[in-house]
């Protein structure tokens, strides 16, 4: 039914629970998560460090075993319920559905930067080598920064470098972008702008993005923003993705 499908939502958390067990006895680092996540949505959880933001991202993308609960992502007609994967499957469905980006950028320092994204892409082997550089040079395009390609990731700011690991997460054109603490280690013009990235993906490419963030200032720059506070969600704001101006001038 294709009003149904119209309707799922493409991330659904359900009744999603984290337990480390420490030297001290058992961490609770996320208890009974419900959370869906709808195409589209630029998706932000803010809380402190420890809260359990990225534990939420890694049951997402299902790099972390969860305790309890089930994860469940409805991308490319399939339905995957992500922790029953084997890990092999983990790793493909992740290749072709997800991209990630990390506060830390993560970039190779002996490729160029266009190097750092077609490896990605001859990972999953979706493209052919040329087609692969075309489409590398595309997405530094997207991300404002084409014209240092063949440059190598020392030779740029971090806030370039992270641009660069942006157009790296969505070489193999994933539905949905994972990001951890993206601007955490960049400045407030370069995090801005970093923002704005995400944004226009959001909403003009229509990638689903969950971001988690530390930085409680950022709750109106998201579609929607949740906070988690020692590993659980707390209500909801929902923010316009316009903020509206106040009528009085």
């Amino acid at each position: 039914n294709e009003i149904e499908l119209m309707n799922t939502p493409l991330i659904e958390l359900k009744n999603v629970s984290k337990t480390y067990s420490t030297a001290a006895g058992e961490f609770p680092a996320l208890r009974n998560i419900n959370l869906n996540v709808q195409a589209g949505e630029f998706l932000g959880v803010v809380g402190k460090s420890g809260a359990g933001k990225s534990t939420l991202l890694n049951m997402i993308n299902g790099v972390d075993e969860l305790t309890e609960g089930e994860v469940i992502v409805n991308s490319n007609g399939s339905r995957i319920s992500v922790h029953e994967l084997s890990e092999d499957e983990k790793a493909l469905w992740r290749g072709k559905t997800m991209g990630v980006v990390y506060q830390s950028f993560q970039l190779l320092p002996m490729l160029t930067l266009v190097e750092n994204i077609t490896l990605a892409m001859d990972l999953a082997d979706n493209f052919k080598p040329r087609e692969s550089r075309e489409r590398a040079m595309e997405l530094l395009r997207l991300v404002e920064i084409e014209e240092h390609a063949d440059k190598l990731p020392s030779l740029i700011s971090g806030g370039q470098q992270q641009r660069v690991a942006i157009a790296r997460a969505l070489a193999n054109d994933p539905d949905i972008l994972v990001a951890d603490e993206p601007t955490g280690s960049l400045d407030s013009v370069t995090a801005d702008h970093i923002f704005d990235v995400f944004s226009r993906l959001a909403s003009e490419r229509g990638k689903t993005i969950v971001m988690v963030t530390h930085d409680m200032g950022l709750k109106n720059r998201f579609s929607r923003c949740l906070t988690l506070v020692d590993g659980e969600l707390q209500n909801e704001i929902k923010v316009d993705a316009k903020p509206k101006r106040s009528r009085k001038q």
